[in-house]
């Protein structure tokens, strides 16, 4: 079992509400699933995988809902895309030292709620055009460590189109949500590849996920604006930030 029985419930509880939100702006939830995984403690050896699948299929839902609404940059995605599959391959496939990989994930979850209470990466009204080495360049870093750490790399991505004028903000959140998914599945691949193994209450914890994130697509993709969900969700990465430091 992945999970202790007493905390199944509770867990349970908060995974689709996670989905629900990081699948309204776009996002597959990876840093959300591996904040709430570090508090039931659950070993980074599943954490990664586990993550990694259930992003596939709420970003899957997300990209479907936002570019049906028309919000969807092509030539955008695939300057990212290009050198990001193979370098989330790269990172999957590398194993990281559980102490060092709780650090790291502790560090990335204070961003995730940086970018949650829209700290940065605020929707400018110009946009500029993205050059193509720029693409390559940002999309290979974010792929390397969202393979390495286990995250699609939406996360990090959104506030990066925003900051430097690249997309609006659905723009970003339909660009964000395709480019998570090829992403974790790279970065699964080369998980699966390095030898590691998918447990089978992590496929049972895709139908609850898929939930959360149905919702959240669907409202997100028009207009939703649930303050109180920020705050909520931004508390939760603390605590398990602050655990991952100090565990």
């Amino acid at each position: 079992m992945i999970f202790d029985i007493e905390n199944i419930l509770i867990f349970l509880f908060i995974l689709p509400i996670i989905s629900f939100f990081y699948a309204s702006v776009g996002h597959g939830g990876a840093s959300g699933y591996l904040a709430l995984m570090a508090i039931f403690s659950v070993t980074p050896g599943l954490m990664k995988p586990t993550a990694l699948l259930l992003n596939l299929f709420v970003a899957g839902i997300a990209f479907y809902y936002y570019y049906k609404e028309g919000h969807f940059n092509k030539k955008l995605f695939l300057y990212f895309a290009v050198a990001s599959i193979p370098m989330s391959f790269l990172g999957g496939f590398i194993e990281v030292d559980a102490t060092i990989y709780k650090k790291v994930l502790a560090v990335l979850l204070i961003f995730a709620v940086l970018r949650m209470l829209n700290v940065f990466g605020k929707e400018s009204t110009k946009i500029k055009d993205i050059k193509l080495w720029q693409g390559l360049v940002v999309g290979g870093a974010i792929g390397f460590f969202s393979g390495l750490i286990g995250i699609g790399g939406g996360i990090i991505l959104s506030p990066i189109i925003l900051l430097l004028h690249w997309g609006k903000m659905k723009e970003a959140a339909a660009v964000s949500a395709l480019f998570i998914w090829v992403n974790s599945a790279s970065g699964l691949i080369g998980q699966l590849s390095s030898g590691v193994n998918l447990e089978i209450q992590s496929f049972g914890l895709v139908a609850i996920a898929l939930v959360g994130g149905f919702f959240g697509a669907y409202y997100g993709s028009r207009k939703m604006n649930n303050q109180n969900l920020r705050y909520l969700l931004a508390f939760v990465l603390v605590l398990a930030s602050v655990k991952l430091f100090y565990v």
